[in-house]
Order: C-alpha cells, then sequence, then structure tokens
C-alpha cells in the first residue's frame, strides 16, 4: 500500500471493495485479495485516524490566558 495516499482516498478504496465483496459475484481468488487489500487500508485509515487524534489541541480559556491541552475523546 502507498505510504503517501491520504486518509480520503484509503477509504474511497476501502467503499470501493467492500461494495465488490457484497456483490459476491467475483471468483474466490480475486476475493480473497480484495479481501487482504482491504484488511490493510482499514488498518492503514486507524493509523492515519490514530496519528490525527494524538495531533488535536483544544484551546482553553484559563483566566486572561489561553493555554494548549490535548482533547480527550470519550468513547
Amino acid at each position: 500500500m502507498e505510504e503517501n495516499m491520504n486518509y480520503e482516498d484509503a477509504v474511497k478504496q476501502l467503499n470501493e471493495i467492500v461494495q465488490l465483496l457484497e456483490k459476491g459475484d467475483i471468483p474466490l481468488e480475486k476475493s480473497l485479495e480484495l479481501f487482504q487489500k482491504g484488511v490493510s487500508l482499514s488498518a492503514y485509515c486507524t493509523k492515519k485516524l490514530d496519528e490525527i487524534e494524538k495531533k488535536i489541541v483544544q484551546l482553553v480559556e484559563d483566566g486572561n490566558e489561553c493555554k494548549e491541552e490535548e482533547l480527550i475523546l470519550e468513547e
């Protein structure tokens, strides 16, 4: 997989793979190949989201000062 691929392109490819696999009219070997690529794309997307989540900061007013604080997302 291309490491310089952007997140949106990876999600688009992943959606296309899911659609192809859901149709079910492709040979088993091709299905396995697509599934493996889909797993790889999914892992890439998860990694990218994790990287972005770590970069997100929230500006919080603290009296007359503003400070940067890590944004903690609730699951």
